[in-house]
């Protein structure tokens, strides 16, 4: 005997967006709006923002990796004294693209080799460098969770759970895709199939347009 009641429907599965977080300086900090122009440019939703001002022990948390380093002691002098912009971001290769962005360490090496990005056009040494960037990941998830506590960062599949997420989700609509360009036959194949894409897609990434700006300590 079937069921009169409604099927349970189950909840659509995240789409998973690579993260990073982005600081803007204390030499740079005024030049915060050309950033995030340049940021928005790029491709990048900006998920959080927070301008704040950390203490010299705050920054000796957040550059943990290079304590005892020489440099250690004027980088955390340097990051302490005047405000900074926290910017949580998110795109496909959040990572790599933000790195890309910024250019060199050393803002007079990139100004020989990279002269159109960040730390080219705004900042004037090693130290002094405009911008920063996470390098990796799991740096990404510490310096997000660092600036922004309450975060919700998920987990990017890997091995089996990533095979099963694509032939469930992603095959199905990249299928149906396909077929429909087959039938429209259009001059532009890839951005008439990116177009379709955006358009029908059924699991749209859950990020927030809506940027948090907030005065306050970590």
């Amino acid at each position: 005997m079937e069921s009169d009641s409604p099927q349970k429907q189950m909840p659509a599965p995240r789409i998973f967006v690579e993260r990073t977080l982005a600081l803007i300086k204390p030499d740079a900090i005024h030049k915060t709006d050309e950033i995030e122009d340049v940021i928005l440019q790029s491709g990048f939703t900006i998920l959080q923002k927070r301008r704040l001002q950390l203490s010299p022990e705050q920054c000796s948390d957040f550059y943990t990796e290079h304590y005892g380093k020489l440099h250690f002691p004027h980088l955390t002098a340097f990051m302490s004294s005047g405000p900074v912009v926290a910017l949580a971001l998110a795109r496909h290769q959040a990572i790599a693209t933000w790195k890309a962005i910024m250019g060199p360490v050393s803002s007079i090496k990139a100004r020989e080799t990279h002269p159109d990005c960040l730390r080219a056009r705004f900042g004037t040494c090693d130290l002094r460098n405009a911008v920063h960037g996470s390098e990796s990941f799991s740096a990404a998830e510490r310096e997000i969770r660092f600036m922004f506590p309450n975060s919700v960062i998920e987990p990017i599949p890997m091995g089996d759970a990533a095979k099963d997420y694509l032939s469930r989700y992603v095959s199905p609509t990249l299928l149906t895709g396909l077929t429909e360009l087959s039938k429209k036959k259009s001059l532009d194949p890839f951005t008439w199939l990116a177009d379709w894409l955006m358009n029908n897609n059924p699991n749209k990434p859950q990020i927030s347009d809506v940027t948090v700006v907030e005065e306050a300590a970590v």
